[in-house]
């Protein structure tokens, strides 16, 4: 994490405020504290990582079931998957919120959570895997 002394916000604050949209940035001060600076962006996914942990403990403490039914039931819309979807999507987000966690990147638990959540979505839609016949024609473009 970048650090910044909090004189910088009044001298060149576009430099500290450029810094802090990229990553959190410390503001450290002499007399208290050091500060956290961070993008909207950036506070709301650390706010959804936790809230993805909080679920996460109450599936792992709870006795009753699978995983993948615990899961379910703190998830609703994994319902929307067939069972080995459910299995495996169980096991995907428990695998991303561990890398997640171990390397404080909260993208990884969100593009696995985002992804799996739309392909629910999308079967709960009636979307299924079908045949495209169109892409078995096979057209042939000459080089420009």
């Amino acid at each position: 994490m970048r650090a910044f002394p909090s004189s910088d916000l009044s001298r060149n604050a576009p430099r500290v405020f450029a810094a802090a949209e990229e990553a959190p940035v410390s503001v450290t001060r002499r007399d208290g504290e050091d500060l956290v600076l961070m993008s909207q962006r950036d506070a709301d996914a650390r706010e959804q990582l936790l809230q993805f942990a909080a679920q996460l403990i109450a599936v792992a403490i709870d006795e009753r079931g699978t995983l993948s039914q615990r899961m379910a039931n703190a998830f609703p819309w994994m319902l929307a998957l067939h069972e080995a979807d459910r299995v495996r999507c169980a096991h995907d987000l428990v695998d991303a919120a561990r890398a997640s966690f171990a390397t404080g990147q909260v993208h990884l638990i969100a593009a696995e959570l985002t992804s799996w959540r739309e392909t629910a979505s999308a079967l709960a839609a009636g979307l299924r895997d079908s045949p495209v016949d169109w892409l078995s024609d096979e057209v042939r473009v000459d080089r420009p």
